[in-house]
Formats: structure tokens, sequence, C-alpha cells
């Protein structure tokens, strides 16, 4: 059974950085590649970002590009996520997301809880 906690959320004031952290379970994490992404109340969910399954590929979203670094430890099964120059518009839940398909932006279905980020001064 595919087990994704995601933590690090917090409250943060504009500029400022978090670190989230997404632990796997359930399956064999370093064959998959790995996803980041958000959901703010009352909207879908949103493509933030995808790294390969064995971390040399990465890829962004316009909206997060130069501030988040997705990166992993596949010795650990964990997921990151850097979070730099946080903006208030970045405010969602964060979840993280198994896939085969490394090129999809779509969001897919997270199996997790999340984590809430929330950005306000």
């Amino acid at each position: 059974q595919v087990q994704l906690v995601e933590s690090g959320g917090g409250v943060v004031q504009p500029g400022g950085s978090l670190r989230l952290s997404c632990a796997a379970s359930g399956f064999a994490f370093s064959n998959y590649h790995m996803k980041w992404v958000r959901q703010v109340p009352g909207k879908g969910l949103e493509w933030v970002s995808t790294i390969s399954a064995l971390g040399g590929s990465t890829t962004y979203a316009d909206s997060v590009k130069g501030r988040f670094t997705i990166s992993r430890d596949n010795a650990k099964n964990t997921l990151y996520l850097q979070m730099n120059s946080l903006k208030p518009e970045d405010t969602a839940v964060y979840f993280c997301v198994n896939t085969v398909n490394y090129a999809s932006k779509a969001p897919g279905t997270p199996a997790g809880q999340g984590t809430q980020v929330t950005v306000s001064s």
C-alpha cells in the first residue's frame, strides 16, 4: 500500500523559506519519479515540480522556477522541496505524488494528507 506522509509546512512571512519533506513507503521509491503538487482551497490541484527516479532531472512550474528546489534521498525514501523567497500566492496545501510519467504535468491523485503552507505578513 502506497504511503506518502508530507511534513514541514507552517506559517512564514513573505520572502521566507520552508523545507517540505515527504516520507514514502509501500512501493519501490527509487523506481518512481516524484512530484510536488499543491491545492488552494476552492481550486484544483496545481503541479509544482517533478524529479526523476534517480534524481538526475528536475522540472518546475514557471510560477516557482528559481525559487523552489526539488530533491530526493533514495536511501531514506524521502522527497524534499526547498522553498525560498515565498510569496502569498504560494499559500496552499502541498502534496507529494509518485508517477511513472516524468513529462506529465498532470497533478495526479495525492495519497497523503498534505502539509499546509501559509505565507502571510
